[in-house]
């Protein structure tokens, strides 16, 4: 079963029917940002994108601009040696992976998205922000490709990502595609939900920011419980970044952010989340309690690393059930 969703764009960007797309969405060159439809984000402020191009036969390369300082993926008030924050580059693989479903594998704009896997390497000092934008570049190549006819289901995406020339992360990302009917099926009533229909949960009291590595009480996604490295989900559906648009389940990027500041609440001191994998297993719903756990591994991630890593290991559970299951390699920092 596919997980975590990445919802339709909106529908003024149409898919011509023919296997090609309408004028205004063809892609943008570089030094501007690419349609923000392809990267299925509302707020074009949201889009990391500035160009693609094919690179081999089954490859592609697509740049990317990181903002100095940006409202939610790092906080502007900290020092200009702070590192981005690594869940940026998994935002860029999103909108990367979007992006080519819809120019290089011509799936319609009206297709629903699924995560299924999603991991990541990177080199801690390629992640410096400088004080200024970060150029970089992506270079994805398809693996496991599986298709109906024309028609794209699936495929493992691998991403070697680099800066200035330099390797700054290595990453796959595994995704399905579903016509609007499948996913009808798939999601039953829910495909008509909305998060005006979570509003009937309360908005749970936040831990503190520090804890979880944040700035400001509206961007913690934990909420405290009497046990100990157990949290419930705090859902915001009003969150400018994380609910950019309508959804009918919890997106992955909150998802993934939860299992981000549970690693962070596990870990004493400031760490950096320097590898992660995330497995998702069944959609979270808007309309019940989700719980997130994490523990840290009783050995460093790397014997012999000498950098005081700690594998944490988090679980999403709903219902008794697993929503997602991830390990997180963490790497303190001053």
């Amino acid at each position: 079963m596919a997980r975590a969703i990445l919802m339709p764009s909106s529908p003024d960007q149409r898919h011509d029917g023919r296997g090609g797309f309408a004028d205004e969405n063809r892609p943008s060159p570089l030094g501007t940002t690419a349609p923000h439809g392809y990267g299925r984000r509302a707020a074009a402020s949201e889009v990391l994108l500035t160009n693609w191009r094919r690179d081999t036969a089954d490859g592609w390369v697509v740049s990317a601009r990181w903002p100095s300082a940006h409202g939610f993926y790092g906080s502007g008030d900290g020092p200009h040696d702070r590192p981005h924050e690594p869940l940026l580059l998994i935002e860029t693989m999103r909108q990367a992976g979007i992006l080519l479903s819809h120019l290089a594998h011509r799936v319609p704009l009206d297709h629903p998205i699924t995560w299924q896997r999603i991991r990541y390497d990177l080199v801690p000092r390629a992640l410096s922000a400088a004080g200024a934008p970060t150029e970089v570049e992506l270079h994805v190549t398809d693996h496991e490709v599986i298709r109906r006819g024309k028609r794209l289901l699936s495929a493992r995406q691998e991403f070697r990502v680099r800066r200035d020339g330099a390797d700054l992360a290595t990453a796959t990302l595994d995704y399905a595609c579903h016509s609007p009917s499948v996913y009808r099926r798939l999601r039953g009533w829910y495909s008509e939900r909305t998060p005006a229909d979570a509003r009937g949960l309360p908005l749970l009291v936040p831990v503190a920011p520090q804890l979880v590595g944040r700035d400001r009480e509206r961007d913690v996604v934990l909420s405290p419980t009497d046990r100990a490295g157990h949290w419930r989900l705090r859902v915001d559906t009003s969150h400018p970044v994380l609910f950019d648009q309508p959804v009918d389940h919890a997106p992955g990027m909150l998802m993934i952010e939860a299992a981000r500041q549970a690693a962070q609440a596990a870990t004493p001191g400031v760490t950096l989340p320097i590898a992660m994998e995330c497995d998702f297993d069944r959609y979270a719903e808007l309309d019940a309690p989700c719980w997130v756990r994490a523990r840290t591994a009783p050995e460093p991630a790397e014997a012999g690393a000498g950098d005081g890593r700690v594998l944490v290991d988090v679980a999403v559970e709903q219902h008794g059930k697993p929503v997602l299951a991830a390990l997180i390699t963490s790497l303190p920092i001053p």
